[in-house]
């Protein structure tokens, strides 16, 4: 990525939030624009997928704490005409490259000390380094493939578990009927304009050089003398291919994957991107979740409730366990059962968190309405909504 990007590309405007957003407001924004503009829901849409890729490279730089304080950075000491000359300069304003003063500036380094170094630091190496000419041999180095985005829809008992999925990607590839070449005869020649660096310098009103793709090899630092006909001379064609990925147990709704040198090929020996997985989690008839733990609500009677039992619970995919009803226990009372719930990060399992309902039958029988008569009488003198009332008064 060029320094022009980190200058004048604003990814807080592609993703639609303010630049002073929250990691959880920047990822929600990015998971709406990701599925409108995802290529499985617009084949064949051309400006869908060159949105889907602002949208990603937007993701990946503002959806890492640190690459985003490297990009807020830069934006903030670049973005206003660069730097001017101090008082010891010859007055106006004077040309150097970015890249002479990233790549390997020292403390003392040449006339009045140089910067440092620590500007370096600053940015972290997201720029590219140098620009064409001496020492810029350091960007003929492999590139990095790019990073895939991919969706995964799982059960409620698969999300708990951990399950293994296949999915089916596109992405670019080296074009394998050119060799990633580009070139029909696999014989491309190196680009005049950038000498074979993949970018070219360029002046800047504010005093210092950008530098950029080369327009003519498209910053591949080749160019085709026989283009190939099915990559046209780009060397990169699209590729798919399915593979088994591993989703770990105790996953949530929403959850974001990631998986290292799982995605796009790299060029001239570089590795792999890596592949963002976003899970959905269908639900369950019985189960729900609370972060570790799983929820279940479960009915008693009446008489269960006001004098105490044991009752039987079921679990996920377990055999059931007993819990112990002290007498008295109200309705909408929850208890735990401890281990039963979902699978943590460390390998243990949160709780199964179990909610008392009283269930109101829907029919009696003679017997058991002559019961609850005679118990209405024996307690027609307390009144439990006495209290509320008072309180009410009070207020």
């Amino acid at each position: 990525m060029s320094t022009k990007d980190f200058v004048e590309k604003d990814y807080y405007k592609v993703l639609g939030v303010p630049k002073d957003a929250t990691e959880a407001e920047i990822k929600k924004a990015y998971r709406k624009l990701a599925r409108e503009f995802h290529p499985d829901a617009n084949k064949g849409d051309a400006s869908a997928e060159e949105r889907f890729k602002e949208i990603s490279e937007a993701n990946d730089i503002l959806g890492d704490a640190k690459k985003r304080k490297e990009y807020d950075d830069a934006r903030a000491l670049f973005g206003n005409g660069g730097f001017r000359p101090g008082p010891g300069g010859a007055g106006g304003s004077f040309n150097f490259d970015l890249g002479d003063l990233f790549g390997g500036a020292q403390p003392g380094a040449g006339a009045g000390g140089g910067f440092g170094g620590g500007l370096g630091d600053v940015f972290g190496g997201l720029f590219n380094r140098g620009g064409a000419g001496p020492g810029a041999g350091a960007r003929t180095q492999p590139r990095r493939g790019q990073d895939i985005e991919s969706e995964v829809t799982l059960s409620f008992t698969e999300a708990v578990d951990g399950a293994t999925v296949p999915l089916r990607m596109s992405s670019q590839a080296p074009c394998k009927a050119c060799s990633g070449t580009g070139d029909k005869n696999g014989t491309p020649r190196v680009c005049p304009t950038c000498v074979g660096t993949g970018q070219v310098s360029r002046g800047s009103g504010g005093g210092f050089s950008l530098t950029d793709p080369c327009a003519d090899c498209k910053g591949r630092g080749l160019i085709a003398e026989t283009p190939c006909d099915v990559c046209k001379g780009s060397g990169r064609a699209r590729s798919s291919r399915t593979m088994q990925v591993r989703i770990p147990a105790g996953v949530s709704d929403g959850q974001r994957i990631r998986l290292r040198g799982k995605g796009a090929p790299g060029e001239r020996g570089g590795p792999a991107g890596d592949l963002y997985v976003v899970v959905h989690v269908g639900s369950h008839p019985v189960f729900g979740r609370k972060d570790d733990n799983l929820t279940v609500t479960v009915p008693v009677t009446f008489a269960e409730a006001a004098l105490g039992a044991e009752i039987k619970v079921p679990t996920l995919n377990g055999p059931s366990v007993t819990l112990k009803l002290p007498p008295g226990t109200p309705g909408g009372r929850t208890m735990r059962a401890r281990g039963k719930g979902a699978v943590r990060k460390d390998g243990t399992r949160g709780d199964l968190l179990v909610t008392v309902e009283v269930a109101v039958p829907a029919e009696l029988s003679d017997k058991a309405r002559e019961a609850l008569e005679m118990y209405r009488d024996a307690t027609g003198s307390e009144d439990p909504r006495a209290a509320l009332f008072e309180s009410a008064k009070g207020a």
